[in-house]
């Protein structure tokens, strides 16, 4: 941990700093491994080498370099050298780096434990880097590695919340909430098992539980982004929990609503203002402030979620949310059903381009009229996106025709037949493909 703060304080320029994260990471290896010191203290010499050469203290570096060197020799050739305490050492910094780094981690912590099968810091990050890349096929049950790494490590109440949140996602979810009570007993204050077990409670739905947890989490990390996000979040699912009850349809609670709208509005630019990376919580917001009549405000927020560097599945799952707000808050239909559309151009498959194909195939015969722009081209992206090539192609060849509608040499009606050429020009000739988004309704 140590060792890559002092790598990201490096980065930002602030060299001195980096060297006092680096005295803590040698510090706390005398304390831990006392009896492996020398190997474990090899990355940290690096980096000093690292940090001293790019201050210009040559000296200072050749210094650490030779340490590394006479350590190598001394255990295997010099500036090389295999052994599970360095690959253990890369795996929980790729781990701390997560993404597409956890499978790395993985490969790191497997081939320490080639060496020390029943190690148990190595069987700890193997388990924790399984249970990340759940998502893709594994030969080993992340279930199977955890339960390993608990047996190893028996006081490791993080292990166990993990445990409990894997199995609540298999529908075990009464099986795993021993486990979080556990934990929490005994370990009421640690950051990570509270962090943890508040997601299990807010997936189970007490989100009472859930955002007592995360505020806990929020006294030891104050400045934590990811923390307000997910206080605003149980919000807003307890304005959703609300809404869906029989006593909300009968009385309203209009009052309680506004009053959960506007924690839930609180802690979401709280998390914004702690810089979290996480662009579609300016799409969570929006909704917040829209419903609140806040449009110009809720604009804003759409308009810096799009200014972002996003993924493709975050850009789809934007120009969703802000198709819906266009559609059903500010009453602009086309304007909704053009994002629908950008959002199924972009190649990646997701749950929301599924929702967006299929807002578009219920509205194709009502609000993509014949004069919207695009119109044909907008039906043939339908038809392509679902395997329909020759419909496609046919909807493609009627676009080229509105397009060459006008050509003095006739060559659009090769493409539009004559009846939709008569039809379609005197409300498409001077304004070709530029769409007027309908006027927001009153009603």
């Amino acid at each position: 941990m140590y060792n890559l703060l002092a790598y990201i304080k490096h980065l930002d320029g602030q060299n001195e700093t980096a060297l006092e994260c680096l005295q803590q990471a040698e510090e706390l290896i005398q304390r831990e491994h006392a009896d492996q010191a020398e190997i474990r203290s090899l990355v940290t010499w690096g980096n000093y080498a690292w940090v001293y050469y790019h201050m210009g203290k040559f000296s200072e570096a050749q210094d650490y370099v030779d340490k590394v060197k006479q350590t190598c020799e001394k255990f295997s050739n010099p500036y090389s050298i295999e052994c599970p305490e360095l690959d253990g050492e890369e795996g929980w910094t790729r781990l701390k780096c997560g993404g597409k780094h956890n499978e790395r981690a993985k490969v790191c912590f497997e081939k320490a434990l080639e060496e020390k099968p029943n190690n148990p810091e190595f069987s700890s990050g193997l388990a924790i880097a399984m249970y990340c890349l759940d998502e893709k096929p594994q030969t080993q049950s992340p279930v199977d590695t955890l339960k390993q790494a608990i047996e190893l490590s028996p006081d490791s109440q993080y292990l166990k919340v993990l445990l409990a949140l894997k199995l609540q996602k298999m529908n075990r979810e009464a099986e795993g909430e021993p486990l979080v009570e556990e934990a929490l007993e005994k370990a009421p204050s640690q950051t990570d098992v509270l962090r943890s077990a508040a997601k299990f409670y807010k997936t189970k739905g007490d989100l009472d539980k859930a955002i007592e947890l995360f505020l806990r989490a929020l006294e030891s990390m104050p400045n934590n982004g990811y923390l307000y996000h997910q206080i605003g979040c149980c919000y807003r699912k307890k304005i959703m929990q609300m809404q869906n009850t029989e006593e909300y349809v009968a009385n309203g609670n209009r009052e309680k609503i506004e009053e959960l709208r506007e924690c839930a509005v609180d802690y979401l630019k709280k998390a914004l203002e702690k810089e979290l990376n996480y662009p579609l919580a300016y799409a969570e917001l929006a909704e917040l402030l829209a419903q609140r009549g806040q449009y110009r405000e809720a604009e804003e927020c759409y308009q810096r979620a799009f200014s972002k560097e996003l993924t493709d599945t975050e850009r789809q799952q934007l120009h969703q949310c802000y198709g819906n707000f266009q559609e059903y808050h500010m009453k602009s239909e086309d304007t909704g059903v053009q994002h629908d559309l950008e959002g199924l151009q972009i190649s990646k498959k997701s749950a929301e381009k599924e929702k967006m194909k299929c807002q578009l195939q219920n509205t194709a015969g009502d609000q993509l009229l014949f004069n919207t722009a695009n119109y044909w081209y907008h039906q043939g992206l339908i038809h392509k996106e679902n395997g329909d090539v020759l419909q496609a192609v046919e909807c493609y060849e009627k676009e080229l025709g509105c397009l060459l509608r006008n050509a003095p040499s006739g060559i659009g009606s090769l493409f539009l037949p004559a009846l939709e050429l008569e039809e379609g020009s005197e409300e498409m000739g001077q304004s070709t493909h530029r769409s007027t988004p309908r006027e927001p309704s009153n009603t």
